[in-house]
């Protein structure tokens, strides 16, 4: 088969282009298959805890991540949405929206999506003052009110990246307290521009044609806080969706052992994708060469 490859790698986050790099050196003849390259990864703020690295932003991190990918002779396919994968007899078929592909094995790598609220003004406000990236659109909100929506380390990354830019920081979080790292937490406790609003619910987003209210609900009843901007940081759903026979956790993640295989022969997968523990962006790029390693192994053995 002529448009046969060895592998195919879906996603081009740190799991996606780890496994790319260490599939080039090992000359395998494959293709990468992604919505955009980053990931995640692209919309972190500041970062603190990758090794090599006592401080690099997201974006910066991930361009070192694309410039060494793109030293080799890469067959990528970007902007390239996959809608389904199959292994019928031996071979693994991916299909996009722009055609059908085919290989020995398949690396799925395509990371997490946003979470939404599901509240009114949502879906009317989205991208009209409403956002899911901090990192992406927290410029455009220079010395206005803001509202970010979680307790855990995204939405306290996304709030430390806003407090430098926004006029003030409401953080509307529906537990008893903050949740994610501690140095993380205390800076944003700190900060004077912030305000955390614990043990409160979102009920609603108000506008005209931008937002200029959050609706939350506390003890003391429901409130409408004016604010400008909203960014909502409340975890992210598996993009796992198109992955059809691979057995997946109830959180909808793609179960892997050690070796990165899947429950069907030839199927990989790694990185947040998957019910590996922590989400971190070292350990996707750890998972990822994990998953490219046992898929080369996989191909030779089943010539």
């Amino acid at each position: 088969m002529a448009n046969l490859y060895d592998l195919i790698i879906v996603g081009a986050g740190p799991a996606g282009i780890t496994a790319a790099v260490y599939a080039a050196r090992k000359r395998m003849k494959f293709l990468v298959l992604t919505g955009d390259i980053g990931g995640q990864a692209a919309w972190s703020g500041d970062i603190e805890n990758y090794t090599g690295y006592q401080f690099v932003t997201g974006p910066d991190l991930v361009s070192k991540f694309e410039e060494h990918m793109r030293r080799y002779a890469i067959d990528f396919h970007e902007n390239e949405e996959v809608m389904g994968i199959s292994k019928p007899i031996g071979l693994v078929k991916v299909n996009t929206r722009k055609g059908e592909y085919t290989a020995r094995a398949i690396i799925i790598a395509s990371g997490k999506m946003s979470r939404e609220l599901g509240v009114p003004g949502e879906k009317e406000f989205k991208n009209k003052g409403l956002t899911y990236c901090a990192t992406c659109d927290g410029p455009l909100f220079s010395g206005k009110d803001v509202a970010v929506v979680g307790g855990g380390n995204s939405a306290l990354d996304a709030a430390l990246g806003l407090i430098r830019i926004a006029k003030s920081v409401y953080v509307v979080n529906n537990t008893v307290r903050l949740g994610g790292d501690a140095v993380m937490r205390e800076k944003v406790e700190k900060a004077p521009n912030v305000k955390v609003i614990n043990e409160a619910k979102v009920t609603g987003i108000a506008g005209d044609k931008m937002v200029t209210a959050i609706k939350v609900r506390t003890a003391s009843g429901e409130e409408s806080i004016a604010v400008q901007g909203i960014f909502v940081e409340i975890g992210l759903i598996p993009n796992s969706s198109f992955a059809g026979p691979v057995e997946r956790n109830e959180r909808g993640e793609i179960k892997v052992n050690c070796k990165n295989e899947t429950n069907i022969p030839g199927i990989f997968a790694a990185g947040d994708v998957t019910d590996v523990s922590e989400k971190q962006i070292i350990i996707a790029a750890g998972e990822g060469s994990k998953a490219a390693l046992s898929a080369f192994k996989y191909i030779n053995q089943s010539r």
